[in-house]
């Protein structure tokens, strides 16, 4: 099958080179020409282990980045198009669908006969959008309507597509059947609420799991490394890996949680609809940079003068996406508190951080140059080469990740 994917961030990346390893002809359309060179150079934009080898495989033998001058000829071949571009969300929290809308324009535009195709929106959007956006949007382009849909992995564990007619989801589950996962066809908005429910329940578990560590900060002697892990042995979690999730640290980042909960809040409130809970889990994570840096202020005895050496930038560890980071924005409410001599340090990140964050602060180089010149270390990311921090050094450590082992 031939398919054209929108988009070469990391999720229409990953998205062309699993088609092209289940044995598809995939057409990706990059128009930051920056990103499309390195891949045409066989080389990842961003740290994902294990991708740049798929990428060696596949390039130009069933992987194709192109940019927009191909994309007459990579459209007018394809059985199915894949959007994987940005959704961000705006002041309101609400879903901007410009860069969907904008690939949908060029889409119509380009295709020349009557053959069928399946338009695949895999960028997170709220309910509603394919069935009402999207496929009016899509009419007054002059398309015929008939085949729309919406799918995700989640974790390669299940393939969720949402459909509207039987052509459809026969084509869509042919592209999936290397990969012997359970498929499920569901309504168009079924599909998107899934990728909502699956998001919004992650980031509830982070914002409780972070409040109630800053509970137990200040009732004081509760050893919350420990009290956690016990909690994960309860049988009730069935050996699931939501244990990751139910474990403070200092909120969540990225691009998918924090856009997704803001905008399934804003179409709650647009619906007519408070969710409470959701709103709490917004605003509890907001308010944790304030927490962890007044943690660390507390730890460092108030001494504005201290170095403090900051240990990882990315928002998750085995990762360079610095979206959204927690550490850029506890670093600033250090500044912001006077702390001014500040040290960073990560494994992967180094480069994004600086070109993302305009923020004065010293960049080490190497894990061994900011144990050396700092004073106090800082875990901001749980990066498993910060686990041994307390067997090489004596100097102060604060923990806000609870990697460190006793």
């Amino acid at each position: 099958m031939i398919i054209t994917v929108f988009g070469l961030g990391f999720v229409g990346l990953t998205t062309s080179l699993g088609f092209a390893e289940f044995g598809h002809t995939v057409y990706g359309v990059e128009n930051n020409a920056e990103r499309l060179k390195q891949i045409k150079n066989a080389k990842i934009p961003f740290f994902e282990p294990h991708m740049d080898k798929a990428l060696e495989r596949h390039l130009n033998k069933k992987f194709f980045p192109i940019d927009d001058t191909e994309l007459e000829t990579a459209l007018n071949q394809s059985d199915v198009i894949y959007y994987c571009v940005g959704t961000p969300y705006g002041e309101d929290g609400a879903a901007d669908l410009t860069f969907l809308f904008k690939a949908i324009d060029q889409t119509i535009s380009l295709i020349k006969d009557d053959k069928f195709r399946v338009l695949v929106t895999k960028s997170t959007v709220p309910p509603g959008t394919a069935s009402k956006s999207v496929t009016s949007y899509v009419e007054k382009l002059g398309g015929k309507i008939g085949k729309n849909c919406w799918d995700d992995f989640i974790n390669a564990d299940r393939i969720v597509l949402g459909v509207s007619d039987k052509k459809t989801e026969s084509l869509l589950k042919k592209i999936y059947e290397p990969t012997n996962l359970p498929v499920f066809c569901v309504s168009l908005n079924t599909a998107e609420y899934i990728k909502y429910l699956s998001n919004t329940l992650l980031a509830t578990l982070i914002s409780f799991s972070n409040e109630m560590a800053a509970v137990a900060d200040n009732v004081g002697d509760i050893e919350i490394k420990k009290a956690f892990e016990i909690l994960h042995m309860d049988k009730r979690w069935n050996n699931c890996n939501m244990t990751s999730y139910v474990y403070p640290g200092c909120g969540y980042g990225g691009y998918c949680l924090p856009k997704d909960t803001n905008a399934f809040y804003a179409l709650s409130k647009k619906v007519g609809f408070s969710a409470e809970l959701l709103n709490q889990v917004i605003q509890i994570n907001e308010r944790m940079p304030q927490i962890v840096a007044d943690r660390i202020a507390k730890k460092v005895n108030y001494n504005k003068n201290i170095r403090l050496g900051i240990l990882g930038l990315s928002f998750k560890p085995d990762s360079d996406d610095v979206r959204d980071s927690s550490s850029a924005k506890i670093i600033r409410v250090l500044k912001d508190l006077g702390y001014s001599n500040i040290l960073a340090y990560d494994p992967q990140a180094m480069n994004e951080f600086k070109s993302y964050y305009n923020l004065d602060i010293e960049y080490c180089e190497t894990y061994e140059e900011i144990i050396e010149k700092s004073d106090t270390l800082v875990i901001l990311t749980a990066w498993n080469e910060f686990n041994n921090l307390n067997k090489i050094t004596s100097k102060q450590i604060i923990d806000c990740r609870y990697k460190l082992s006793i």
